[in-house]
């Protein structure tokens, strides 16, 4: 079984916390989600059902700290498919029982047997097969694939009626299994590469032993003799030509495969050379062949292409199959499955991301999903550190928050290796943050270092800090307004009064970041002056400090009120437009805040 994505253990109250965390420690990347305003937890949510379909349909394996009939309940709508179920699980809120509910095929057991072992108990398991034999045969470890789950559910059906079974191939994790075996028995497993002729007789799992090399063209042979340009590839085309270029790599992978007898499923990997790591057809091609895309770069002294590129990537014994140069596809088979983090590089990543203003509640799930799949997390330590919980194999790399451009060519000189690096930044990272930065080394860099350009780079946006003061304020940016940074250690105050004083005679709404420092204590007041002489002093202004973290404050006050001693480095102003306006909404004495949609 591959567990691709960390489970997501889902409590309701503090009562269950301490077990989630137990359980936590089984899987990295996993995260303890909480029912929000009841128990703090790596992540909160506001409806148990809406938040445990959610989970499910992404495909995320579930652990659930609840009674079993709530988790049925909730997630029963969505059932259909069992070949595509994620594990679900219901533990005991004092770790004294664990259930597991859905996902037989993807190894719900297994982790049943994992929680229950950290737990000190005995798993509930209620699969006759696995009750009967101590494995389910129809869940073969990673690196392997069942052939067909309907003849393997019939297969399973005998054994269970009575009939006994031999194992042709090399199955180790099935030694310890008790399965009642013959020699001279009817049905088998069959533990091969070559495909399955429709016997019912048989079980066949396909072993990951085959790798594709496919060469590009502009890099030796051509990719069909109908494809022989790049453009044809889709490097230079929109996406219906990509994908379609995708599709006929894929077909010449498919028929090379067909031509030798061996199962699409027995693929491990897609190899292609590495100077086409940015070839989108390539990317398509891996994935309607459900496989890695893996890169190598062969030498004079590996042969002709596509053969040089498992002769140069490969690390385990194998044979040629195929080698087709013309059409630019060669098969390697070896004798087991092969890793696919063994053959060549993979292609390096670079996300930036936006933590938001600092609740785990307001990331957006993108930039939490890539803190999970990251090698190396790159950022001001401060806002590291508000990216955790992290996991023990994840590298670090905190900096000081003056060193963005060293912190980004670290980023692309760690994503060139092939490693997936996230670079954290408060709020969206393209407002005053690592984002413009990273594409400056970029443009920068590129020319003089070629790996650069091949980084998988992407920008995940996060709730800035204004938008964030905001929504706790009501809407004070609910028509046209800017964002200026008050700091000028990257731009000339010249330049800064000179946007205020546009800014404000325009009657936009502004939103001040960084607006005073110990190294700027008069800017502030300088930038009010430029703004007073074009609003009036009733004009409404929002203050919001640490919005979105422990001991945040908010308030509203007037232009005439406002004073630099009541804003520090943490807190955003909000300044309104003349249009501006507020009103009570009954709790302590507040107000809310809005800047209607028309203009007079």
């Amino acid at each position: 079984m591959a567990r691709l994505t960390p489970p997501a253990i889902v409590i309701l109250g503090a009562g269950a916390l301490e077990t989630a965390r137990r359980i936590q420690m089984l899987y990295a990347g996993c995260q303890v989600h909480a029912l929000q305003g009841r128990v703090e937890a790596d992540v909160s949510y506001t409806e148990l059902r809406t938040h445990l379909c959610d989970l499910y349909a992404r495909g995320t394996p579930i652990i659930a700290l609840c009674a079993a009939g709530i988790v049925i309940r909730c997630v029963a709508p969505l059932l259909s498919n069992k070949g595509v179920e994620p594990p679900v699980l219901a533990v005991a809120e004092d770790g004294s029982a664990v259930v597991p509910l859905l996902g037989g095929l993807a190894g719900v057991n297994v982790m049943a047997r994992e929680i229950a072992a950290a737990l000190n108990v005995s798993p509930a398991i209620t699969t006759s097969g696995e009750l009967r034999f101590g494995t389910c045969v129809l869940n073969p470890p990673e690196g392997y694939a069942l052939a067909d789950i309907a003849q393997g559910k019939r297969f399973v059906s005998d054994l269970l009626a009575g009939e006994s079974t031999r194992i042709e191939g090399e199955a180790p994790w099935l030694d310890d299994a008790q399965l009642p075996r013959s020699e001279s028995a009817r049905l088998a497993i069959r533990v091969t590469p070559r495909a399955w002729d429709g016997r019912d007789d048989e079980l066949v799992i396909h072993p990951r032993s085959v790798v594709a090399a496919v060469t590009v063209p502009g890099a030796g042979a051509g990719v069909g003799a109908h494809s022989n340009t790049d453009t044809d590839l889709g490097t230079n085309s929109g996406a219906d030509s990509q994908t379609a270029s995708g599709a006929r790599i894929a077909a010449l992978v498919h028929e090379a495969l067909g031509a030798h007898g061996l199962a699409p499923l027995s693929l491990a990997a897609l190899l292609v050379p590495s100077e086409h790591m940015a070839n989108p057809a390539l990317v398509d091609a891996a994935a309607s062949l459900n496989v890695p895309l893996r890169f190598a770069q062969a030498g004079p002294e590996d042969g002709e292409p596509p053969s040089n590129l498992l002769h140069a990537a490969l690390r385990v014994p194998y044979q040629t199959l195929h080698d087709d140069a013309d059409a630019g596809v060669a098969l390697a088979l070896a004798a087991l499955a092969i890793d696919p983090d063994t053959i060549g590089r993979t292609r390096g990543r670079l996300t930036v991301i936006g933590l938001g203003p600092g609740s785990a509640d307001l990331m957006v799930p993108a930039a939490r999903t890539a803190l999970n799949e990251a090698t190396d997390i790159l950022g001001y330590e401060t806002y590291v550190k508000m990216a955790g919980p992290l996991r023990a194999d994840q590298r670090v790399h905190g900096t000081d928050n003056r060193e963005e451009m060293q912190r980004a060519r670290h980023a692309f000189e760690l994503a060139s290796t092939g490693r997936s690096v996230v670079m954290v930044s408060s709020g969206d990272p393209g407002v005053f943050a690592m984002a413009a930065a990273v594409l400056e080394a970029l443009e920068e860099g590129a020319s003089t270092n070629a790996d650069w350009r091949s980084v998988q780079l992407a920008i995940v946006p996060g709730v800035s800090a204004a938008m964030a003061t905001a929504a706790q304020a009501g809407a004070p940016l609910g028509h046209d307004f800017c964002m200026l940074s008050l700091s000028d250690n990257l731009k000339p105050w010249t330049i800064i009064e000179k946007r205020l004083r546009h800014a404000a005679e325009a009657d936009l709404v502004m939103a001040f970041y960084n607006p005073i420092s110990r190294a700027r204590p008069w800017q502030l007041d300088k930038a009010l002056d430029i703004v007073r002489e074009y609003r009036a002093a009733a004009t409404k202004v929002v203050l919001g400090r640490d919005i979105g973290r422990p001991g945040s404050t908010l308030r509203t006050i007037t232009l005439g009120e406002l004073r630099s001693s009541d804003v520090d480095m943490r807190t955003m102003v909000i300044v309104g437009s003349s249009t501006t306006r507020a009103f009570a909404n009954g709790v302590d004495g507040g107000e809310w805040v809005y800047t209607p949609r028309w203009y007079e």
